[in-house]
């Protein structure tokens, strides 16, 4: 019985043993990157709607302004590829008040608008040719994947230089990262808006109009890193 035990006791005390030879020093912190970028694009939602009493009345009517709109934007220089038709309908609406049906055709259009000083050239052409609702204006970035890098990068800097602040209190030094965990958050970045003038230059006066407030973009990244002390 004395010798189990015996033989009990010296595989878990070289079980413990091992563990510890296992059990690297180590610290982990995290960090974080954020980059700000000014929006050089945007995305503009719009689109024609009539309601007529006859289907074949308002779908013409429809089909005429939309027809107006898509070689207004033609001409404006925007390339095929930037603008497309995203919904088109006709309903049979009854009209409860007047007890009638009546019909109603839309068409919604959206722009990507690669220079943002025709912003407003571009909105007033859209709606002298028949443009009659704006549904969303979204303002982007081309260099939004560089930003992201950069943050990235940047996430780690900041977690490095947290862990060398740490570790230099008890006179030491970190090593080699043997783990990098990536905890961004996935989101769409939005531009943070800051009323500013517009220096693009939106108009050809001396004494621009402030119509847009662009903003900025800010993209964020965080990550969690391990590194061994030494």
């Amino acid at each position: 019985m004395k010798k189990v035990i015996v033989i009990a006791f010296a595989m878990f005390a070289s079980l413990l043993n091992a563990q510890e030879k296992l059990q690297i020093p180590q610290i982990s912190v995290s960090g974080e990157g954020k980059i700000s970028i000014k929006p050089d694009q945007v995305v503009i939602n719009f689109g024609v709607e009539n309601t007529e009493k006859g289907a074949e009345e308002v779908k013409k009517q429809n089909d005429e302004t939309v027809d107006k709109v898509l070689k207004f934007i033609k001409n404006f220089g925007i390339p095929s590829s930037d603008f497309k038709t995203t919904n088109v309908s006709l309903n049979r609406n009854y009209d409860y008040e007047k007890k009638k049906n009546n019909y109603h055709a839309s068409q919604s259009i959206t722009i990507i608008l690669k220079d943002i000083s025709k912003y407003d050239s571009l909105i007033m052409g859209l709606v002298d040719n028949g443009i009659n609702t704006i549904s969303d204006v979204e303002f982007k970035s081309s260099k939004l994947e560089d930003c992201k890098s950069e943050s990235r990068k940047l996430a780690i800097k900041e977690a490095k230089h947290k862990a060398e602040d740490y570790v230099s209190v008890l006179n030491q030094k970190i090593g080699k990262a043997i783990s990098i965990s990536d905890t961004t958050q996935e989101y769409f970045p939005q531009p943070i808006y800051k009323m500013a003038m517009a220096d693009a230059g939106l108009t050809g006066n001396s004494n621009p109009k402030e119509t847009l407030a662009v903003g900025e973009i800010e993209v964020t990244s965080n990550v969690t890193v391990s590194f061994i002390l030494e």
